[in-house]
């Protein structure tokens, strides 16, 4: 097959101010984390944190082996395992909407990783370390072949489920609720929001909670790779639209995020990585067990990039130009289908493109045999 690349006591006082938060809590009573434990601080970045919280003027941080000059003054200092703060909240506000009820009431925790393979592969180990149901992860079928590199050197097992149909060019909806259906229960479900790499084809809302419905009446865990928010229609809310229904309907999850696409940041590698949990308490257990997963693999992240999409989302003028401009990237792309399709026509071709059309992002499977692409 051919493929084109162009560019969350609950009491009653819960339930009568917050009865979406109370039914979502009451579909959380039963956690995938409930066994993981509240990690201890590193012995040397635990003096850091410290540190921070310490409000003496005359405090001086002794933990980190660096120069005391440069990197105070211009503002170079490490960063925690866990990231840019600002960063981290920003880039959880703006996944599932900073409206979501989950995210209002600190039920989650984010991790800044090394851009959305490095998210995928925290989530990954975190999985293998701490998900004590079933090693076998569920992708759609074909999916960006990093998955399965990132997940089985976790130590993960690939498995997989119909997604893309090469007789119609789009969504095997029929073949994916069957396969998911028959996934055994407490699985990895690994789901790609919007833009589906590599074939362009996404289910429609409706699916999506078909499929929700069915993730559910299975228990299995929602695994949410984000690659292309904005990226996708230009609308962040309706490219984050299938994370919604999972959370809506108590479903723990986690999502992974990347900047390159939708803000440019190739080479900064900026990513996030977002879990829900059951409550604010096994939030501060899982994020403690994340950086003990992290310190070993880079120690902590790298600043400017972080800075950067912290900077664009936390200022409105900033981030409204932000909006425009990549609502402006995604319309490029899909008018350079469009434009595809029309040419093709214009040459004579007599078959039918829709396909083309109804694909959506930078990926887009032709539908040609290999002897036609030859």
């Amino acid at each position: 097959m051919a493929l084109l690349h162009s560019g969350r006591i609950l009491s009653g006082i819960v339930s009568a101010f917050h009865p979406g938060l109370a039914a979502a809590a009451s579909a959380r009573a039963s956690s995938w984390w409930t066994r993981v434990e509240m990690g201890p601080p590193d012995p040397i970045l635990g003096v850091t944190e410290a540190f921070k919280r310490d409000t003496n003027s005359k405090k001086m941080n002794l933990g980190v082996g660096r120069g005391p000059d440069c990197r105070q003054k211009c503002g170079q200092e490490y960063l925690p395992v866990e990231g840019l703060a600002e960063f981290c909240k920003a880039s959880a506000k703006l996944a599932p909407g900073e409206n979501s009820e989950v995210l209002k009431s600190g039920w989650f925790v984010t991790v800044q990783t090394i851009s959305g393979a490095g998210a995928l592969r925290i989530g990954a180990s975190f999985l293998q370390r701490f998900f004590k149901f079933s090693r076998d992860v569920f992708p759609p079928t074909p999916s960006w072949e990093n998955h399965t590199s990132i997940f089985r050197d976790a130590g993960m097992q690939l498995r997989g489920y119909r997604y893309y149909d090469p007789k119609t060019c789009g969504f095997d909806f029929t073949g994916a609720v069957e396969d998911i259906s028959k996934i055994p229960e407490q699985s990895v479900l690994l789901l790609r929001a919007c833009a589906h790499n590599p074939t362009g084809v996404d289910p429609r809302p409706e699916r999506w909670k078909e499929i929700e419905t069915v993730a559910k009446k299975r228990n299995l865990f929602a695994f949410f790779d984000m690659a292309y928010q904005d990226f996708a229609s230009g609308d962040a809310d309706k490219d984050a639209w299938a994370v919604c229904p999972f959370i809506k309907q108590g479903i723990n999850v986690c999502l992974c995020q990347s900047y390159a696409k939708n803000m440019g940041l190739y080479g900064e590698h900026v990513g996030a990585f977002t879990m829900v949990c059951k409550d604010a308490d096994e939030a501060k257990r899982v994020e403690s067990q994340l950086k003990i997963l992290i310190h070993p693999m880079y120690s902590n992240p790298p600043l400017n990039g972080a800075r950067i999409v912290a900077v664009i989302l936390d200022t409105p003028d900033l981030r409204k130009q932000w909006l425009q401009e990549v609502k402006g990237m995604a319309d490029d792309i899909i008018g350079m289908w469009t434009q595809l399709v029309s040419d093709l026509k214009k040459e004579g071709s007599t078959h039918n493109w829709q396909h083309i059309t109804d694909q959506i992002g930078m990926f887009c499977f032709t539908g040609l045999k290999p002897e036609q692409v030859e």
